[in-house]
């Protein structure tokens, strides 16, 4: 059995959640809850980042030694503190996302192998989350040769793990599709099936969308693998659109860039399938490397992350993307409107997913980061390196692939419906 302080039971509702701060405090301070911060009465995992205190700091480092790539440590912080207490709290609203007793809890690991990497999907019916290996890594040995695998473990026995109740690490199971996914990247659930972003291998076998049977045999359709007979540069990310259960899907270069697919043949772009007429248009371009998409849970907004600044073998570029971009959506599920949403400080925003607030998470160098709807940074789930993807395995958990870590992380915030 889970201990209960591991179920939503023991979290504030959000209402009420204003009473994990000092109300006098805030009224002293004019309002001002960036001075207000100091004085919240925070969760045993949780520490605020005072912006007041980080935005004129005693020595800035050259742009030599930090220039994004590696863990920043606040002023006043160590690396070690940042570990122990993960939720970072840099505005008041994220204590109603990771509620009042949040934890962060190392579900699986891997000594160099980085096995958990992205298309993190989770299966309501089976309660088991499908990830993949990161295809192209040196340390996977993927790319041209050997494709990387798909992988799954299971919800209920990763709580037991994250309370206590179950010693060492989760199961992790090998999934192999007919036909099989090949370098599998981004991936989605779609009417009870995955969809997976195939990056493909060499010249011959072309990057392709895949719909699998999340149960044996593991069934796989490949639902399209060319734009008019061009082969497409490496699919990454998928997203479904909430109006009209269209499909969406990013095209960046990072089969090239990682030397297990060809030059280019078409710009970076992101595509819209109408699954009734399998017609293939493009839905928006200029981007440097437009990688993760989702919708808004209303379906009015959809968020793409370009992490141009990361050129995989070809080196980083501090002076390129690491941005969200939000689009209007319109109803015949065009892009509108396009605007900087939001700038990632640490690394580059990969993965990207809303909860049903309409709250954007994205996965960052250091951890998940989390946005409001305004654009406004709440807070951090710190990690202590890259998480390059995660998703809600229903209410109050987030599965968080990084690497060579996987960790599951339970809060307060719901999950936006599936589509």
């Amino acid at each position: 059995m889970v201990s209960s302080q591991f179920t939503n039971a023991t979290f504030l509702p959000f209402a009420s959640l204003a009473a994990l701060f000092s109300a006098t405090a805030v009224e002293a301070s004019g309002g001002n809850t960036s001075q207000s911060l100091g004085t919240l009465r925070l969760p045993a995992q949780a520490q605020a980042i005072d912006s007041a205190q980080i935005a004129s700091i005693p020595s800035v480092a050259p742009p030599s030694e930090y220039n994004g790539t590696t863990v920043w440590v606040p002023p006043g912080t160590t690396r070690q503190g940042l570990k122990d207490r993960p939720f970072l709290v840099f505005d008041p609203e994220f204590l109603e996302i990771i509620g009042h007793e949040p934890k962060l809890a190392v579900i699986a690991e891997s000594e160099k192998d980085p096995l958990f990497h992205e298309a993190v999907v989770w299966i309501p019916a089976t309660d088991e989350v499908f990830f993949a290996q990161n295809a192209g890594a040196p340390d996977a040995g993927t790319g041209l040769n050997k494709s990387a695998i798909i992988q799954k473990v299971s919800v209920a026995e990763a709580l037991q793990v994250a309370s206590g109740n179950k010693t060492g690490h989760v199961k992790v199971e090998t999934v192999t599709s007919d036909p099989p996914v090949v370098n599998p990247n981004g991936g989605t659930n779609y009417k009870g099936n995955i969809l997976f972003a195939g990056e493909g291998m060499g010249n011959m076998t072309a990057s392709a969308l895949y719909s699998v049977n999340p149960r044996p045999p593991y069934n796989a359709t490949i639902l399209v693998n060319n734009f008019y007979g061009r082969q497409f540069n490496s699919l990454n990310d998928i997203g479904i659109n909430p109006r009209n259960s269209h499909i969406y899907f990013t095209d960046p270069l990072y089969g090239y860039f990682q030397a297990f697919r060809p030059p280019p043949a078409l710009p970076v772009q992101v595509y819209q399938l109408n699954p009734e007429t399998m017609a293939v248009t493009v839905a928006a371009d200029g981007f440097d490397q437009a990688n993760g998409i989702t919708f808004s849970p209303d379906g009015k907004s959809v968020y793409v992350t370009d992490t141009g600044a990361n050129h995989g073998f070809f080196g980083y570029d501090a002076a390129r993307p690491a941005t969200i971009y939000r689009f209007d959506v319109a109803h015949d599920g065009t892009f509108q409107n396009r605007m900087t949403f939001a700038f990632a400080d640490n690394g580059v925003p990969d993965g990207i997913h809303c909860d049903s607030k309409g709250n954007v998470y994205a996965g960052c160098g250091d951890g998940i980061h989390v946005w409001n709807p305004s654009g406004k940074l709440l807070g951090k789930i710190f990690t202590d390196g890259p998480a390059a993807n995660f998703q809600f395995v229903g209410d109050g958990k987030l599965v968080i692939c990084a690497e060579t870590r996987l960790y599951l992380a339970l809060v307060a915030a719901k999950a936006a419906p599936i589509h």
